[in-house]
């Protein structure tokens, strides 16, 4: 397998299960910071989204980092377990060739499916600006742009309109762009508009068409995982009521804010969803109800003690999230061929096949291998497979390294080597046995 291919299966099979582990983290730190506000719980669903895509990435794990940090605080840690029988280390990923292909294959298509609807969209976004023609008229609508655009500080932002689109939206990054649908204005009341317009003026200012276009970029390596799309749903719901609350102290009051809010939502009869996927809008979330409940229930007061109780069991919570995704990584596992025997190292004989639990209970002495200094220092961690002829004395006769890293085989097999085991009889008389011996080679 090669490097490349490596990662790759390593990302796709730890985000499998890191994304699961972030969105749980996420949804308890969420409903924990909820009395704090919805800019709290914003906060916490960016941070699930940044690392759910960031976690499997990590190529290191905890049990690899430890010794790191030991080792400049002067410290080492290390261990060595022997087990018989056929046994994997607990974090390695074994797939047939064949299985590899098709998960490789399946996540390159979902990458490519969901990269050619980021492209599409921002296609879309091309063609809304292309479409889109200056409103220039002195209106109410036009005057209520210009003193929100005074108010929110987003001076250089421009208001359009175009034929497209079911509601107010904002686009651009740098061309920062509010576009309106033909004939909107007409059919809404002003008091609606004014509503609408701080709304979109909060996007503006607080850049979420740029921030939404990083976040999608961001994740798209795990964007096939289905609680990744419910985290993105969750992000999009509590920026919807950040914005919610900052418009409504810009138009005088959430009661008159929410009253539009309803009446804006009930324009969406009849009108076509828009097609683009980036636009951000006062109806980018479809979640009116909870955004109208947020608004009009009566806000508590939080106070300091609580909330610095609250950001350090989310932190705690965090912090113990992180170590566990990196403690619980799996690696894909290469198989490695057999190492050439040596004259003293002869592959053993045929003879009778004895399951390792079994002759563990006739180990009389054991002798523990060493962890190799330079393995240790280098992080190097692994599983070692021996092939094991024991005589009809109970003394190991010969050794073969099946598998496993090879700074790590010779210590193995010096140390197996001084083993001496109670004959094993058959039918009452002592018989030559071979069996499977494996030594598990861990920084902790």
């Amino acid at each position: 397998m090669r490097e490349i291919e490596s990662w790759v299966l390593a990302y796709l099979a730890n985000s499998v299960w890191q994304t699961a582990l972030v969105f749980v983290a996420a949804w308890l730190a969420a409903r924990s910071v909820r009395r704090l506000g919805a800019a709290a719980e914003h906060r916490v669903w960016c941070s699930a989204l940044f690392f759910a895509a960031v976690l499997p990435a990590c190529m290191f794990d905890l049990p690899t980092l430890l010794p790191w940090l030991a080792q400049h605080a002067g410290a080492s840690v290390a261990g060595v377990t022997v087990t018989t029988g056929n046994v994997h280390a607990y974090n390695e990923l074994r797939l047939s060739q064949r299985l590899v292909d098709i998960a490789l294959l399946a996540y390159a298509t979902s990458v490519a499916y969901f990269a050619a609807r980021l492209v599409w969209g921002l296609w879309q976004v091309r063609r809304l600006l292309r479409q889109a023609t200056s409103l220039q008229a002195v209106s109410p609508a036009v005057e209520s742009w210009q003193r929100y655009r005074r108010l929110f500080a987003v001076e250089s932002a421009e208001i359009a309109v175009c034929r497209d689109g079911r509601g107010p939206v904002t686009i651009g990054i740098f061309r920062r762009l509010l576009l309106l649908p033909e004939g909107w204005l007409d059919a809404v009341p002003q008091e609606d508009i004014d509503a609408a317009i701080a709304h979109e003026c909060t996007h503006i200012q607080r850049r979420d068409f740029a921030k939404n276009l990083l976040y999608r970029v961001i994740t798209l390596p795990v964007a096939y995982h289905p609680l990744l799309w419910l985290m993105r749903a969750r992000m999009v719901e509590t920026r919807e009521m950040v914005c919610d609350a900052l418009a409504a102290d810009a138009v005088a009051g959430k009661q008159k804010y929410a009253r539009s809010l309803l009446r804006l939502a009930a324009t969406l009869t009849g009108r076509q969803r828009t097609t683009n996927l980036h636009a951000i809008g006062i109806f980018d979330a479809n979640n009116f109800e909870r955004r109208v409940m947020r608004l009009t229930e009566k806000q508590m007061e939080v106070r300091k003690v609580r909330r610095i109780v609250v950001l350090t069991a989310c932190l705690a919570l965090g912090a113990g999230t992180f170590a566990s995704a990196l403690a619980f990584r799996m690696n894909p596992a290469e198989p490695i061929a057999p190492r050439a025997a040596t004259p003293q190292e002869a592959g053993p004989a045929p003879g009778l096949k004895v399951k390792g639990g079994v002759m563990a209970g006739n180990i009389l002495t054991e002798v523990n291998p060493e962890y190799p200094k330079e393995a240790k220092d280098a992080g190097i961690q692994g599983t070692v497979v021996l092939h094991a002829i024991i005589g009809k004395n109970g003394v190991v006769e010969k050794l073969q390294a099946v598998s496993g890293p090879k700074e790590l085989i010779p210590s193995a097999i010096d140390a197996v080597r001084q083993w001496t085991y109670k004959p094993y009889l058959l039918n009452g008389n002592p018989t030559e046995v071979e069996t499977t011996i494996t030594v598990n080679f861990a920084i902790f």
